[in-house]
């Protein structure tokens, strides 16, 4: 059974960055796409930013130019470099392993980690 910790969140002033990790155990994330969530108080989770197998990426537009995902397969970890962070981006942020059909991320395992709370204040 996979599971995923994440870790690197904190509390940060507009414009400021955060370099956020993912390591997962029961699995390997070599063969597989990963992505970042992320949900705000009273939303929906939504997708974030992905990195598939190879190493090609897709961003929302919302953090487009901003957010950079990595990978390293070694370790079963994904990262999440964050810079020029807005208000806007406070949300509690989560990884997981997913499928990408119909120009859309879905989640392949139902398990979500605590997720790290991220906090941007203007």
């Amino acid at each position: 059974q996979v599971q995923f910790v994440e870790s690197g969140g904190g509390l940060v002033q507009a414009g400021g960055s955060l370099r956020l990790s993912c390591v997962g155990s029961g699995s390997t994330f070599s063969g597989n796409d990963m992505a970042w969530f992320r949900q705000a108080p009273g939303k929906q989770r939504e997708f974030v930013t992905a990195i598939h197998s190879g190493g090609r990426t897709n961003d929302a537009d919302a953090v487009k130019g901003r957010f950079t995902i990595s990978r390293d397969n070694a370790k079963n970890a994904v990262f999440l470099q964050m810079n020029s962070l807005k208000p806007e981006d406070t949300a509690v942020y989560y990884c997981n392993v997913v499928t990408y059909f119909g120009g859309r991320y879905y989640p392949k395992t139902d398990y979500w980690g605590q997720g790290t709370q991220v906090t941007v204040s203007s």
